[in-house]
């Protein structure tokens, strides 16, 4: 059955349904499963084409692993992953090695992603040999246009990753997801490492490409504040489940569901004098080991009542585009 957040619409891009990913622990002398983690549970979205879709929870909510199951760098356990009419579940690995060249990442951490024993020039070049792309001297070019795309200078090429600072090296790994022009980006909490004046030069220039290649992007983070100029909706998670789904405007101006109104009073406003309704949530998030039944925020949830704890809340429409899990807040 199709969610009602994932209309039949001929322009979306990225058509993600009913995604689950459950990793089986394991132990014993026969190394049996003993225990399964729940990581992305009933997952359904949309990213249309153009669009940069914001994807945002606290740490262990799953939208890391949301990114990853949608580039099948995890296998998912259940769903489906429907990217410009095809279904990636399906595809063998010489047929989603086709698709691979479309669909690149942006991974968080810049020290560890870049290959410490090789230069820059072989690092982005290397990315457009996998794929068959020009001649060394058309490649030796697109290193150049790349790294000037991303606002390092030419004479970078020549140097390692450990020479840069964070947000050089997280500038790079822009640079090697846009070498083989890719159709879509999965921005894997891309300035999460950086520091905060850092942050803000990464997400302009990812705003600035966004404008220039008319890219479609997931973006992963866990901080509200960040994604909020440079994404059109976005998608808020807790424990594997979505809890808001709505137009980046919307969903500042108008947050529906209590854990979006949570994270969204931890952001802080430029305006000393503006009013203070903090939300203070009690406790850690749960273990994904053992989630609470019902709704999975009801532990935490300032609102909750007794049916929380036995009702799976569905995502319900309170507005155009405008999604929440909520029984609360049910129409």
């Amino acid at each position: 059955m199709q969610a009602a957040n994932v209309p039949d619409r001929s322009e979306a891009l990225l058509i993600v349904q009913n995604l689950r990913k459950v990793f089986p622990l394991r132990g014993g002398i026969l190394n049996r499963v003993v225990r399964s983690v729940h990581a992305v549970n009933d997952v359904s979205f949309r990213v249309d084409r153009g669009e940069v879709v914001g994807l945002v929870g606290e740490s262990g909510s799953g939208k890391s692993t949301v990114g990853r199951t949608i580039l099948r760098l995890l296998e998912p356990t259940s769903g489906t992953v429907d990217f410009d009419g095809a279904n990636l579940n399906l595809l063998s690995r010489p047929e989603m090695r086709r698709f691979r060249k479309r669909m690149q990442i942006v991974f968080q951490d810049p020290y560890a992603s870049l290959n410490p024993r090789e230069k820059v020039r072989t690092i982005l070049s290397h990315a457009l040999s996998v794929h068959g792309i020009g001649d060394p001297s058309e490649r030796q070019d697109r290193v150049v246009a790349l790294l000037e795309q991303v606002g390092l200078s030419a004479d970078y090429q020549d140097r390692f990753p450990h020479e840069f600072s964070g947000g050089q090296r997280q500038r790079i790994g822009i640079a090697r997801a846009l070498a083989v022009e890719p159709d879509f980006i999965v921005a894997d909490e891309p300035v999460s490492a950086l520091d905060v004046s850092i942050q803000a030069q990464v997400i302009n220039l990812l705003d600035d490409l966004k404008e220039q290649f008319n890219l479609t992007m997931l973006f992963i983070a866990h901080d509200l504040a960040v994604v909020e100029h440079i994404c059109d909706r976005v998608i808020v998670m807790y424990l594997g489940r979505i809890m808001e789904v709505a137009p980046t405007r919307a969903l500042y101006s108008r947050p529906n569901n209590p854990y979006t109104q949570a994270l969204l009073s931890a952001v802080p406003k430029p305006d000393p004098d503006a009013p203070k309704n903090r939300i203070i949530l009690k406790g850690d998030i749960p273990s994904p080991l053992n989630p609470p039944s019902g709704c999975v925020f009801r532990t935490r949830c300032p609102m909750a009542i007794a049916d929380c704890a036995s009702v799976v809340p569905a995502l319900n429409e309170i507005g155009p585009g405008h999604f929440s899990a909520c029984i609360r807040t049910a129409p």
